[in-house]
């Protein structure tokens, strides 16, 4: 499936732990279900300009939820963490230093 760059990054992931990875250059993204690593390699290396050396994908499982006697699930979604090559960084980050 051909994603646009665009399509394949849906947001940065917004936690105490990924920002906490920012000072190994690593950076979390909400991606696409359909992406592959190869997708979010060339989605960060074009819309950001920087060289990405490594990606990791990982799916976030869906939690089960309930209130009162009323069950259901919160959606899963998938999660990318790209480590940059030294010295690049991406500046949507920077001011949020945790």
């Amino acid at each position: 499936m051909s994603l646009h760059p665009n399509e394949v990054l849906l947001a940065p992931v917004v936690s105490e732990k990924s920002y906490s990875l920012i000072n190994d250059n690593k950076y979390s993204f909400r991606v696409h279900p359909d992406a592959h690593k190869t997708q979010v390699r060339q989605a960060v290396e074009e819309l950001f300009d920087v060289k990405v050396q490594k990606v990791n994908i990982v799916k976030v499982q869906a939690k089960p939820k309930r209130r009162g006697m009323f069950q259901g699930s919160r959606p899963g979604w998938k999660k990318a963490i790209v480590q940059l090559a030294e010295g690049q960084t991406i500046e949507i980050f920077e001011g949020a230093q945790v």
